[in-house]
């Protein structure tokens, strides 16, 4: 039987062409399932497994945010990381027209535009962490440093405290 050819998301054309080091991880799926589903899939702590979300601003920019996958973003806390005065969750009928992929197969990296990206500052509390690698059934791993390099952006305080 041939090997199956590995096939190239957007996302890891960019981090191979910025010679960053990363893990390629796949799943079976057929449509889309949350990260807790895809951590425990893949064996995964969740503290490692991160989800992208995209907003728009009240100046009708969007705005990009990595967070743990069993946290909620806090609005408030991301408008102020990109100092807008609000943020809302975009639409999931329009994530592929901003951002040229996918809901459960977007990543901050390689989108169709470069939006403003924060990522949450618990990511530096780990080695490594994953996110989506640009499909569904992917996952890349590489240090939060590095995707912080990848995506041009810096890290912020966004979720919600937990009580």
């Amino acid at each position: 039987m041939a090997k199956q050819k590995e096939v190239k998301t957007n996302a890891m054309r960019i981090l191979e062409s910025m010679k960053i080091p990363f893990q390629y991880h796949t799943y079976e799926c057929g449509e889309f399932v949350d990260g807790i589903q895809v951590a425990d899939q893949l064996g995964l702590p969740h503290e490692k497994v991160f989800k992208t979300l995209v907003t728009v601003g009240n100046s009708k920019n969007y705005f990009v945010f990595v967070i743990p996958i069993e946290e909620e973003l806090d609005l408030k806390k991301a408008a102020r990381a990109v100092g807008e005065k609000s943020v809302e969750m975009l639409h999931v009928k329009d994530i592929n027209r901003v951002t040229g992929y996918v809901r459960g197969g977007c990543t901050a990296v390689g989108m169709k535009k470069q939006y403003v990206t924060r990522i949450d500052r618990s990511a530096q509390e780990q080695s490594e962490i994953y996110v989506s690698g640009g499909r569904i059934g992917s996952q890349i791993e590489l240090s939060p440093a590095d995707l912080c390099r990848a995506a041009g952006t810096e890290f912020a305080e966004l979720t919600k405290q937990r009580v």
